[in-house]
């Protein structure tokens, strides 16, 4: 009985350190799965910069998720199975036909809390310092796995095929548009990224989506230099307007046949009244204003912002026309409204004083300019309003409506009460809004 029981007992620790062994690197898989999948790719670029092997090798087997999740998954698959077959046979061995049962408990428990939860707990907690470390070896795995990955991935995609499901192998598990603005937003909500510098990342961001019609200044509300008027008057409009760059138009105010910029015409005029022996006022009646103009600048108004932007840059101009697909004056856009996106409001001791676009009313609720943008006032109160098929909160009412609304008529939709405070002509100029 005595040479049964040593190999009883030889083959008995001889199995349980093979299952403590598979357990082990059932973990590491485990671990190196959530590691490399939930480390901050920025992050890992910034230790490799510094010199991070393991940083670097994480950032090369990341490019292709789909590869290196199978051979993890396959990996830990077979050394879970592994693990389970050997339990079971010896307590089969030990417990006669109960230790299938027995075993299923006990492999149940240990992977669990072994080679799952306790892993990937400190995988989250360290992501990027797991998925170093974790990388060399994990890096070995997937060349060693790669041909039969290889051929499941290609079963799989026939499989889905068949279902009418299409894979793109190029395609990236998050766009980092996305992940950047939910990262934002998180930090927003967890008090760590201040409002304001959410506000300049995501205003940053979006300027590649965004067109200039949704920014520009209406055409209602440029200000404009007759070319027929005399001198004087062109001379008293520039000294009285708060703005530097101004349009030039003759007969029609679609016309545009310049932009003067007041420094060269205040220059030019100076020139001609001081040029004689004597200072002469009548020197000015023969003066010309499309002799300082500066040739007009014309973009379409589905320009978006980013080009813009680089437009004005490579230009060195930061004042441009906005016309529509027939040519007709929309708007006009400055590089100071594209930062504006960015940084905030800009304003200096020449802009107008005027009344905040938001303010609160006598009866609580928000009275808002109509020509305020739905983004401007969604960045203000961090609203969701949908600016889709309206660009201000006066469109907004008015797209919802199917009409123009009179003054003091209520609307309710998206979740919010509209009421029109103020109209002037067919434009509403005021608004009441309060959330429901």
């Amino acid at each position: 009985m005595e040479p049964s029981s040593i190999t009883l007992d030889a083959a008995f620790w001889f199995t349980s350190a093979a299952i403590l062994l598979l357990l082990v690197l059932s973990g590491m898989f485990s671990g190196s799965e959530t590691a490399l999948t939930a480390a901050s790719r920025g992050k890992l670029r910034a230790r490799a910069d510094k010199g991070d092997s393991g940083a670097q090798h994480a950032l090369d087997i990341t490019e292709d998720n789909e590869r290196l999740i199978g051979s993890v998954l396959l990996g830990n698959n077979l050394v879970n199975i592994l693990a389970t077959s050997l339990a079971t046979a010896m307590f089969t061995r030990l417990f006669g036909e109960s230790g299938v049962a027995l075993a299923t408990l006990v492999m149940t428990l240990l992977v669990l809390i072994f080679a799952e939860v306790l892993p990937k707990t400190y995988a989250i907690t360290n992501a990027e310092a797991a998925a170093s470390h974790a990388a060399p070896v994990i890096r070995v795995v997937v060349r060693v796995f790669s041909p039969v990955v290889s051929a499941v991935r290609l079963l799989v995609r026939g499989v889905l095929r068949i279902f009418g499901v299409k894979t793109d192998p190029d395609s990236h598990i998050l766009a980092v548009r996305e992940e950047i603005a939910g990262a934002l937003y998180l930090g927003h909500s967890e008090g760590v990224v201040e409002k304001e510098d959410r506000d300049r990342i995501l205003g940053a961001l979006d300027l590649g989506e965004r067109a200039v019609e949704e920014i520009m200044l209406h055409r209602s509300q440029i200000e404009m230099i007759n070319a027929e008027d005399e001198p004087r008057a062109i001379l008293d409009q520039c000294l009285h307007s708060s703005h530097t760059r101004l349009p030039v138009y003759r007969d029609d105010p679609d016309n545009i046949i310049g932009i003067v910029h007041a420094k060269d015409l205040l220059r030019a005029m100076h020139k001609l009244v001081m040029g004689g022996d004597a200072v002469s006022a009548d020197a000015l009646e023969g003066f010309d204003i499309c002799d300082v103009a500066m040739k007009p600048y014309f973009v379409p108004e589905t320009t978006t912002l980013d080009d813009q932007m680089r437009q004005f840059l490579r230009m060195r101009s930061h004042f441009a026309l906005v016309v529509d697909e027939y040519g007709t004056l929309q708007g006009l856009i400055t590089l100071e409204d594209i930062l504006e996106e960015i940084v905030g409001e800009i304003t200096d001791e020449f802009d107008p004083d005027a009344d905040h676009p938001i303010r609160r009313s006598e009866d609580n609720q928000f009275l808002v300019d109509g020509a305020m943008t739905i983004r401007d006032l969604n960045r203000a109160t961090d609203w969701t309003l949908p600016d889709e098929a309206a660009n201000t909160i006066a469109g907004l009412v008015i797209h919802e409506a199917q009409m123009i609304p009179e003054v003091n008529q209520v609307f309710s939709f998206h979740g919010f009460h509209f009421e029109v405070a103020a109209k002037s002509d067919n434009r509403i100029t005021k608004l009441k809004i309060r959330k429901l």
